[in-house]
């Protein structure tokens, strides 16, 4: 737009210097017609009855309107007047008058400024000596070449919003199938790509994927690249089906014997006399069975949420468990402080009352394992104003750090420095408790930093029976 500006400015600076040239050549060309005859007129015979010594030129004829004439004699302007409308002819101001007398004789015409406007002058001389300034209005000269200019300016401003509005549809038009290659990206960018089944299903029209084309090109590109994406998607997911159903069977597998392990073991206790050596062997072999049968469970209960089993959504009053929750945990960890903030009247929402009971054991059961004896550990849980729920684990402890935290949710995410006072968890129950949020179409968030630790689980307003 800027260049079409450009070529509009200096086809009109052009066109403005042409017109002006030839207005200017033919104004000449009168005023050298008006200078022969006023000259001719001036140089015979005074009029009968007349008492100057000589005609007035601007009796002459053919004298057109608004012309000027002066009679130059020793140096001053001996008589002087221009014609007007109403054909008298009036004189001149002493200021023109001074104007006129710096008019060269037989020079090229000149343009001056005079107290009636601007004027085209020529000096002529005559045979006895005296000089006859002649003039002509640049009044009608400046008015076209002004007329001129507005014409160039509106037709050129009508030109450029003609062609403005002509390329910006032209443009769009050309550009239609871009729009519809950044709503495919845009499309795809917003799906969930990182885990879970699929559905790639978004290409870009055959209209738009013309390999012809420049742009369809792209297009026929980008479907190429899709179709190769949704090959890799399909075959990940066929790993992590293959993955999670090893998992949920090996955890079957595994409950069988360990169950076995554990029933042997209180059997010896029960029937065989030990050494202390041997008695202490037990108990670790006990110990480490029903931390094995705990991580089996755990990893049966993610196999089984990565399943997508519907859930066993009940009414229940989330406000019982919470205190129920709280409570068992307080005689676990006597050396915490914990304290709740929940409403007197019950919370009745749909959900599943195990793993929500499950959920608010393991961010408790977190909560005292990395702290620090002394910890005070806070549980509360409201309305927000969407009508979402909002249940709520702070404790004061250390914090966790800024690098661990985005992955704090990963399976088997451990960092010795995460808190103090970590032990050997296997790493899975911030795992489960947002597999369990997910499931019941929530999310948890975290906010940590010295001092204060806040893990909160939203859940959807539509999961609350009035």
């Amino acid at each position: 737009m800027a260049l079409l500006t450009a070529i509009c400015f200096i086809v009109g600076l052009v066109s403005y210097a042409a017109v002006q040239a030839s207005l200017t050549h033919q104004l000449d060309d009168t005023l050298a017609e008006a200078s022969h005859r006023a000259t001719t007129f001036s140089a015979g015979p005074p009029p009968q009855g007349s008492a100057g010594d000589h005609p007035n030129p601007l009796n002459a004829r053919g004298t057109g309107i608004g012309t000027l004439n002066a009679r130059i004699s020793a140096g001053a302007v001996t008589s002087a007047g221009l014609l007007s409308r109403d054909q008298t002819m009036p004189g001149i101001t002493a200021g023109d008058a001074a104007t006129l007398l710096g008019i060269p004789a037989e020079a090229p015409p000149v343009d001056r400024t005079l107290s009636n406007g601007d004027y085209r002058l020529v000096a002529a001389s005559m045979p006895d000596g005296d000089i006859i300034v002649t003039g002509l209005p640049l009044a009608p000269n400046n008015a076209t070449l002004a007329s001129l200019v507005l014409a160039i300016v509106l037709i050129s401003l009508g030109g450029l919003l003609a062609l403005g509005l002509a390329g910006t549809f032209i443009i769009r038009r050309t550009l239609e199938p871009l729009e519809e290659l950044s709503a495919v990206a845009t499309r795809v960018a917003g799906l969930p790509l990182d885990a879970g089944e699929v559905a790639l299903a978004v290409r870009v029209p055959a209209k738009a994927a013309n390999p012809e084309t420049e742009v369809g090109n792209v297009g026929h590109a980008l479907n190429k690249m899709l179709d190769n994406v949704f090959s890799a998607l399909q075959a990940r997911q066929k790993s992590e089906t293959k993955v999670r159903r090893f998992v949920a069977d090996a955890s079957h597998e595994l409950r069988t014997p360990l169950t076995a392990i554990r029933g042997y073991t209180e059997l010896l206790r029960m029937t065989e006399t030990l050494s202390p050596d041997g008695r202490n062997s037990l108990d670790r072999v006990e110990s480490q069975s029903k931390r094995m049968g705990t991580l089996v469970e755990d990893l049966l209960l993610l196999a089984r949420l990565d399943e997508g089993r519907a859930l066993d959504l009940k009414e229940l009053d989330l406000t019982e468990v919470i205190v129920e929750s709280v409570s068992d945990i307080r005689v676990i960890a006597q050396d915490h402080l914990w304290k709740m903030d929940v409403a007197s009247e019950p919370l009745r929402i749909r959900g599943d009352e195990n793993q929500l009971r499950q959920l608010l054991i393991n961010l408790l059961t977190n909560a005292y394992k990395h702290t620090d004896a002394g910890t005070t550990v806070f549980t509360a849980v409201h309305r927000a104003t969407d009508g979402s729920i909002v249940l709520t684990v702070t404790d004061n402890g250390p914090g966790i750090p800024e690098e661990f935290q985005e992955q704090v949710f990963d399976r088997f995410a451990r960092a010795d420095s995460a808190r103090s006072g970590a032990t050997g968890t296997t790493g899975l129950g911030l795992a489960i408790v947002q597999a369990i949020a997910n499931a019941h179409g929530g999310r948890i968030e975290l906010t940590s930093r010295p001092g204060r630790t806040t893990f909160a689980i939203r859940l959807p307003a539509a999961l609350v029976i009035a």
